[in-house]
């Protein structure tokens, strides 16, 4: 099980890479207006948005694979987990809104400002924090 956790935590680190990263691409698109860099800016998003998609499913399987094995969360005392899994599905779902704004992009129908994105860009660290502590402390 140590080797399940440790490429659990391997593969997460990776996933915040990208979600830490992406939304920085998006601060970038809303500011630029010259075509080329638009185009260089949209192709570096979409692999990165492909890449972080294919490290977010084996985080998230091996992860399970966790709470299945250590029968985590189970019983009184385990509030944190729940917690904890609150945040992975909010995390998942900011995934797919870095998707969905990714499309916009493509199609030029962004209409957010740079800074919008700039708070945007916040949010996976602020859940990232919440996690951790979670995971560590686990204060109930």
């Amino acid at each position: 099980m140590l080797y399940v956790k440790a490429f659990h935590i391997v593969f997460i680190a990776s996933w915040f890479a990208g979600l830490f990263y992406l939304p920085r691409i998006f601060v970038n698109l809303a500011m630029e207006s010259h075509q080329p860099s638009v185009e260089r800016l949209l192709l570096m998003a979409r692999k990165l948005y492909r890449f972080m998609t294919i490290l977010m499913i084996p985080a998230l399987v091996l992860g399970l694979w966790l709470w299945l094995g250590y029968g985590i969360g189970k019983g009184p005392g385990n509030g944190w987990m729940h917690a904890k899994l609150a945040i992975v599905v909010l995390l998942i779902g900011y995934h797919h809104a870095c998707g969905s704004i990714l499309k916009k992009f493509e199609r030029g129908q962004n209409k957010r400002s740079h800074k919008w994105f700039r708070f945007f860009n916040e949010v996976p660290v602020l859940m990232m924090i919440a996690a951790v502590i979670l995971v560590v402390v686990k204060p109930f």
